[in-house]
C-alpha cells in the first residue's frame, strides 16, 4: 500500500507542475495543425472530474473505464469487465469478472476492491453525488477475491447493468481523501484512454494518451477541451484553426456547409428543451396557467425555425421516436382552449391584455444561461406564445451561480434527457422526493400518480409492466404539467477532415464535453 501511494502522489504532483506550465489552445506545432492533436471547443467544463461526485456517470469519460461501455450504437458492451454480468436470483444479483493486466495511469493494477469502494462511496450518505439515487437498488456490493464483483439488489432492477458504465475510481488515491473536497476532484486517476495533464478553469482541460492503455494507446496524441461558452466566440474560432472541432447551434453549423476541409455531424438525443414551472410560485404552480401555456406553444415552429429542422417537437420528456413515448400525446397550438381554460379558472384578461387573478397578474420571470443562443431563442420565442394566451413572460438572461439560487420561485429555460432506459431521465427530472435537489426536479414537482408510475418502472421486470407505467406518467404529464417541454434537439459538430474513425451515439442531455464525435476519440486514426 506504502509503495502505491508513494506512485499516486508523483503523478499527482507532475500534474500539478502540468497544470502551471500549458499554454493557451491555438494553432502550434502541437496545435490544431497536427493530425497526433485535437483542440475541441466546448460550451462549458464539468464541476469535478471525480466520479464519485457524478462524473462520467453515463459512461465515455476518457480518464476513466466502467464495468461495461456503449458502443456506437447504445449497445451494452465489456469494458473493465471482461463480459456482461451474469444475473441470477430473479434479477437480484449481477456478478462481474475483470479483465486482467488493467493498471490504472500511475502503474497500479485494477482489483475488485477499487469497484467495491468506488459504489460505496457514491452511495454513502456523505458524499454529496446529486446522482445517487439513480443506484438506489444496490443493496449490497462485494469481492469475491480480486477478480470477481457481486452486486446484491433490493429489488429487480431491469436497467441496472446500464448503471454500471459508471467509471471506476483507485481506492488507493481516492480512499485517503474526503470525496467532496479532495484533490482528486481535479487531480484524477483512471484506466482510462488519456490522463490529464492541465486543467485551467474557465479556459481549456488537456489530456494525453495514456501509453499503457488496456484498450491500445490512443493515435490522438493529446487532446484539448477548450471552454469557450459563447456560441459565436465558438464558431468564430474555428473558423479562425484555433479550434479543431467544435459543438454549434444549428444556424452557426450551417455557415459551415460549403467548408471543403470541415465536416459536420449530426447526432440524434434525447436531449430536450423545456420551461421549469415552479410550484411555489403562485403563477406558474396554478395548474391551469401551466395547461394554457402547454397549449400556446407552437412547439413545430420552434423545431423549424430555432432548430432549423435539427430537432423535433417534444410533447413529454421522450422523444416521439423513442420506443418508450407514448403515442397520442401530440398537441397542436390551441390557443382557444388555452384562453378558455384561463377564463374559467378565473384569471381574466387586463387593461394591458395580461390576465389577472385576485389581483394577482399573470406574469413571472424566465431565465436562461447567457451566451447560449438556442435557449436564449427558446425563450423568446415562448415569452412570444405566451404572450397571445395573457400571459406576461419577463426574459432574463444570467449565468448559473445568478440563476441557481432563484430557481425555486423563477422559471428557467432548462435542458435534460438521458439516453438507455426510461427510469434514467425521468426519476430525477419528475419523482417528488428529489424536488428541490439542486438541478433535480427542479421544478420541485410532486403529483402521486406520477411517482407511483416512476416507481413502478424501476422495480418491476415485467416489460409490459414498466411500459404501461410509463405510458401512464407520460399522460399524467399533460393533465398536470409541471414543465412546458418544447423541441427534442438534434448535437451538432463541426470538425476539420483529418480523422477517419468518427462516428456519433444517440445522446444524452450532457454533450460537447464527454458526447460528440470524440466519444470515441482513443479509436481516431489520422487520414492517410
Amino acid at each position: 500500500m506504502t509503495t502505491r501511494r508513494i506512485r499516486g502522489a508523483a503523478v499527482l504532483a507532475a500534474t500539478a507542475v502540468t497544470v502551471t506550465a500549458c499554454s493557451a489552445p491555438g494553432v502550434t506545432a502541437e496545435g490544431a495543425a497536427s493530425a497526433g492533436s485535437v483542440v475541441i471547443g466546448v460550451a462549458s467544463e464539468p464541476d469535478t472530474l471525480s466520479p464519485l461526485l457524478g462524473y462520467g456517470k453515463d459512461g465515455n469519460s476518457k480518464l476513466f473505464d466502467g464495468l461495461l461501455a456503449r458502443d456506437a450504437r447504445g449497445k451494452l458492451r465489456p469494458a473493465l469487465a471482461k463480459e456482461l454480468p451474469d444475473i441470477t436470483d430473479g434479477g437480484r444479483t449481477y456478478t462481474y469478472r475483470l479483465r486482467t493486466g488493467v493498471r490504472f495511469s500511475d502503474g497500479e493494477p485494477l482489483t475488485a476492491e477499487d469497484v467495491v469502494f468506488t459504489y460505496r462511496t457514491v452511495l454513502d450518505d456523505r458524499t454529496n453525488n446529486a446522482a445517487k439515487s439513480e443506484l438506489d437498488a444496490i443493496e449490497d456490493v462485494r469481492a469475491d477475491g480480486d477478480r470477481t464483483v457481486v452486486f446484491r439488489l433490493r429489488y429487480p432492477y431491469a436497467a441496472f447493468a446500464a448503471r454500471t458504465v459508471l467509471p471506476v475510481v483507485p481506492e488507493h488515491v481516492a480512499g485517503g481523501q474526503d470525496p467532496d473536497t479532495g484533490s482528486f476532484n481535479t487531480e484524477p486517476i483512471g484506466t482510462g484512454p488519456y490522463v490529464l495533464t492541465g486543467w485551467r478553469k474557465g479556459e481549456k482541460l488537456t489530456f494525453e494518451a495514456n501509453p499503457d492503455y488496456w484498450g491500445g494507446a490512443p493515435k490522438v496524441k493529446k487532446l484539448t477541451m477548450a471552454i469557450v461558452a459563447d456560441d459565436d466566440v465558438r464558431a468564430t474560432r474555428l473558423r479562425s484553426g484555433d479550434l479543431d472541432g467544435a459543438v454549434l447551434p444549428p444556424n452557426l453549423a450551417a455557415t459551415f456547409k460549403s467548408d471543403d476541409d470541415r465536416k459536420t455531424y449530426r447526432a440524434r438525443s434525447y436531449d430536450f428543451r423545456a420551461v421549469t414551472l415552479p410550484t411555489r410560485n403562485p403563477v406558474t404552480g396554478d395548474t391551469a396557467i401551466r395547461r394554457a401555456l402547454d397549449l400556446a406553444m407552437d412547439r413545430e415552429a420552434m423545431a423549424d425555425t430555432i432548430l432549423d429542422g435539427a430537432g423535433r417537437p417534444a410533447y413529454g420528456p421522450l422523444p416521439l421516436d423513442d420506443p418508450w413515448y407514448a403515442e397520442g400525446i401530440e398537441r397542436p397550438r390551441d390557443l382557444a382552449r388555452a384562453r378558455s381554460l384561463l377564463d374559467a379558472a378565473g384569471w381574466r384578461p387586463g387593461a394591458d391584455g395580461v390576465r389577472v387573478k385576485d389581483g394577482r397578474r399573470a406574469a413571472f420571470t424566465l431565465h436562461y444561461p447567457a451566451g447560449d443562443r438556442i435557449r436564449q431563442d427558446h425563450a423568446l420565442a415562448y415569452a412570444s406564445d405566451a404572450k397571445r394566451a395573457g400571459i406576461d413572460v419577463r426574459v432574463e438572461s444570467g449565468t448559473w451561480e445568478v440563476i441557481e439560487p432563484r430557481m425555486e420561485h423563477d422559471a428557467v429555460l432548462a435542458g435534460f434527457g438521458t439516453a438507455g432506459d426510461p427510469d434514467f431521465g425521468l426519476h430525477t427530472l419528475l419523482h417528488s422526493s428529489l424536488a428541490g435537489d439542486g438541478f433535480n426536479n427542479m421544478a420541485r414537482y410532486a403529483n402521486p400518480a406520477v411517482d407511483k408510475a416512476l416507481d413502478t418502472g424501476r422495480r418491476s421486470q415485467d416489460p409490459e409492466k414498466r411500459r404501461a407505467a410509463y405510458d401512464t406518467l407520460q399522460r399524467e404529464l399533460v393533465k398536470d404539467p409541471g414543465y412546458t417541454f418544447l423541441t427534442h434537439i438534434d448535437h451538432l459538430y463541426v470538425l476539420a477532415d483529418r480523422w477517419d474513425g468518427l462516428t456519433t451515439q444517440t445522446e444524452p442531455h450532457e454533450h460537447g464535453f464527454a458526447s460528440g464525435p470524440w466519444w470515441n476519440v482513443e479509436d481516431w486514426r489520422p487520414k492517410k
